[in-house]
């Protein structure tokens, strides 16, 4: 989740200590405690190795971003088997958990990086099996939202449609895991899941784009290094801002340890962040959220009958008239003429299902924090950011925008709880950090000035020189912070060779950013990954 374009779900729970000491005055007292600290500690430790090797590993050393114990990056795996049924086919599979080391150039450990490996057994040529690396989005996001929400053998719980379970919450076998057609792995950036910068260095290098790719990128070098995988056919899988990760990615594999890829499964992301963020003399974001408010306006009921039929139409209607008329309108600014905003504020208030004096008010710029809060607004109702068709009560009514998001309100609660039991009880890994869902990257650097973030170029150039390279773009169509057609702009202008455009494919799904947690869509998403990984 997240994601990724923006920032998925703002929250993070804080490393805090299990207890304090007070300063003691008395010196021999100070030393009679640190004997008995050292003895108990040893003991401890002790026991723990001979009780369960696989899973020791105490952290010592503190960690500069958030204060905590750092996992040992050189400490043994720990695997288990399991197995689960696929489209009808028992797959039997190891499960890995461990960290790696992101490597200096002396050989030193500048980070120690989380991951879950799932491999499926008895495979007759195992390096020749696909294997795809996985990551969410944020930035600040684990992996935990594909892994336990898509891809992984194990899910969450969802209701059906998406929407919040009551709790206590639960995981099931994933009857539409991709592990049929591909060994999977789970990457946890630093400062997010388990991953953590190492003693002495600052985690400030990490928490860039440049900085992030670097350190995925050693990741997956030294992992595929490990596990003998260099001849496998390699695809990136990224959510939300991981779209523009994996698009970096690919060109920096290639680039850095001459690693080509076969394959990108861009989730619900961005490339431009120009497409997504409005600002001064950049009206594009407003034109590319148009269908997607049409989507959400049509599943609340909200459009007139004739757009009301037909969902195709309407998001048609919305695609062509955001490309013409509202583009002119738009780049007009003060000296549109009074009639032809008449009009335009008619037809908006026809495709989104606001009223004209909302449109009039906003100077016909709608934003999601504007429509999620008034298209239910007589319902005393809000809007999901990240999914539109779910909905909660809004705290607020006077406010000018949506408060919380409750899409993101839906998953935080059952993906925290299924995690933090999975990796510690089924997995076996034994930590007592946090588990880091989504720590907010305020100081995050994107390497750019006086420009959006962009990440078309390096994923243009990748496909221009590996022309195999093949990339499928899944977005949900009521998803209104990464908007599919913000998608379709970017890939439609990227300086590619045109032999090279039917490398790109798209599916759109009825749900929003997570469409996964809508069980229709989970189905369609397995088949579109498995038409794509093996066709």
């Amino acid at each position: 989740m997240t994601s990724g374009g923006g920032k998925i779900f703002h929250r993070r729970v804080n490393a805090k200590p299990l207890f304090s000491v007070q300063p003691e005055p008395n010196r021999k007292i100070q030393i009679r405690m640190k004997k008995i600290i050292c003895l108990l500690s040893a003991l401890t430790a002790f026991s723990l190795a001979a009780a369960e090797p696989a899973a020791t590993n105490a952290p010592a050393a503190t960690n500069s971003f958030t204060g905590a114990k750092i996992p040992d990056a050189s400490h043994a795996p720990v695997r288990v088997t399991n197995a689960v049924t696929i489209a009808s086919e028992r797959v039997v599979y190891t499960a890995e958990t461990g960290m790696l080391p992101v490597l200096k150039a002396d050989g030193t450990s500048r980070a120690s990086v989380f991951y879950v490996a799932y491999t499926r057994l008895n495979e007759t040529n195992p390096a020749a099996r696909p294997v795809m690396f996985c990551f969410n989005g944020g930035p600040g996001s684990a992996s935990v939202w594909l892994h336990l929400g898509a891809l992984g053998p194990r899910r969450v719980k969802m209701n059906d449609d998406g929407s919040l379970p009551a709790p206590p919450f639960a995981l099931v076998d994933n009857e539409f895991s991709a592990l049929n057609v591909s060994d999977l792995v789970f990457i946890d950036p630093v400062a997010t899941g388990f991953s953590r910068a190492a003693k002495d260095e600052k985690a400030a290098q990490f928490l860039g784009d440049e900085g992030d790719l670097d350190s995925v990128g050693e990741f997956i070098r030294l992992w595929t290094t490990r596990h003998d995988r260099w001849l496998s056919p390699k695809f990136l899988c990224g959510e939300s801002y991981g779209v523009f990760r994996a698009a970096g990615l690919a060109d920096h594999l290639r680039d850095r340890y001459g690693m080509y890829l076969n394959g990108l499964v861009l989730v619900s992301g961005v490339l431009d962040f120009g497409t997504i963020r409005a600002a001064t003399g950049n009206d594009l974001p407003y034109l590319l959220s148009l269908p997607a408010f049409t989507a959400a306006a049509h599943f609340h009921k909200k459009l007139p009958p004739d757009l009301q039929a037909d969902l195709a139409k309407a998001r048609a209607e919305a695609r062509q008239f955001a490309d013409g008329e509202y583009a002119a309108a738009l780049q007009a600014g003060a000296a549109l003429a009074p009639e032809e905003r008449k009009k335009i504020v008619v037809e908006l208030a026809r495709l989104t299902g606001l009223t004209s004096p909302v449109i009039e008010d906003n100077n016909l710029r709608i934003d999601q924090s504007v429509f999620r809060k008034q298209l239910l607004h007589e319902e005393g109702l809000i809007l999901g950011a990240y999914d539109a068709r779910l909905t909660g009560r809004d705290g607020d009514a006077a406010a000018p925008g949506a408060g919380f998001d409750p899409a993101g309100a839906a998953v935080m609660g059952p993906f925290s709880a299924a995690m933090n039991s999975y990796v510690r009880g089924e997995l076996k890994f034994e930590d007592d950090l946090p588990y880091e869902f989504l720590t907010p990257m305020p100081a995050w650097s994107y390497n750019v000035r006086n420009s959006f973030a962009n990440a078309s170029d390096k994923l243009a150039t990748v496909m221009n020189m590996n022309p195999y390279l093949k990339i499928l773009v899944l977005g949900g169509q009521c998803d209104l912070v990464c908007p599919i057609d913000t998608m379709h702009h970017s890939l439609d202008h990227l300086p590619l060779a045109a032999a090279y455009r039917k490398n790109v494919s798209y599916a759109e799904f009825d749900a929003g950013h997570m469409m996964y947690i809508n069980r229709p869509d989970l189905q369609k998403l397995q088949d579109e990954i498995e038409k794509f990984v093996r066709p």
